[in-house]
């Protein structure tokens, strides 16, 4: 089914803001949106309250002369990786990350911009791994645990359907490691993903063997090959940026997700 760019971001926004994470109130919303296929403007205003998402879609936007956000060009480079991505230039990068982050990261900001100039770009993983607050907890034992799995679960995975029953599909994927001084992908585990509330998901006649990416607890796509290799890279491109700036990463100040 050939889906246009609001219905691909409600396939990896509805996951995170189902569960009140990030995002409007009203997740059933988003939900019946995705069932249906109906792109209206009320589509369109839920997804501008996503404080966390609808800043890096206008960034990759404005950057690459594409009137509209949630153009589908513009939805799969911050969700999935393509080449958009390292078009928009390290100036339009920085230039946002001052406006949405010094104020209220204060004396860390510098270690934001370091992950820009190291070649980080407007990709979830980016987001995940260089903004949300949980990368500088892993180093706290109390908390590591729960900060490991919300960064694996918070990234946009991918894994390849192994059997699918009712709303549900198992699927091997890559879970994030940590050994105390590296994040990394570890070795693979079958883990349980839904795909569908009550027979209706997003992704029709999924089927063993396809390769798929997923959020929190969801399967959200059907991947190409080729959008496979893209999430790939743009995921391991973000881990290596992480993993340079971890020794000096604090407690981080809570960012919008």
């Amino acid at each position: 089914m050939v889906i246009n760019g609001a219905q691909l971001f409600v396939r990896y926004a509805y996951p995170p803001n189902s569960r009140g994470s990030c995002g409007p109130e009203d997740s059933d919303a988003l939900l019946h949106y995705g069932q249906s296929g109906v792109t209206d403007r009320g589509l369109k205003e839920l997804a501008k309250g996503f404080a966390g998402a609808w800043p890096y879609l206008e960034l990759i936007a404005g950057a690459t002369k594409i009137a509209d956000p949630l153009d589908y060009r513009v939805v799969e480079a911050y969700w999935v990786g393509n080449t958009l991505l390292d078009t928009v230039g390290v100036r339009n990068i920085g230039n946002s990350m001052e406006d949405r982050f010094r104020a209220r990261t204060g004396m860390q900001f510098p270690h934001l911009v370091e992950g820009v100039l190291a070649g980080g770009v407007p990709h979830h993983s980016f987001h995940v791994f260089e903004i949300y607050p949980w990368l500088g907890l892993l180093r706290d034992d109390r908390r590591y645990p729960t900060a490991l799995n919300v960064l694996d679960q918070c990234r946009i995975r991918w894994g390849e359907v192994l059997a699918v029953t009712g709303d549900e599909a198992l699927v091997r994927s890559q879970p994030l490691v940590w050994d105390g001084a590296v994040l990394s992908l570890g070795p693979a585990i079958v883990e349980t993903a839904k795909h569908a509330v009550a027979g209706t998901g997003f992704v029709t006649d999924l089927a063993v063997g396809d390769a798929v990416s997923l959020h929190w607890d969801w399967v959200c796509d059907r991947l190409t090959p080729l959008q496979l290799q893209r999430l790939q890279h743009f995921t391991v491109r973000h881990l290596k940026i992480a993993n340079t700036g971890v020794e000096h990463r604090g407690t981080a100040v809570a960012l919008e997700h």
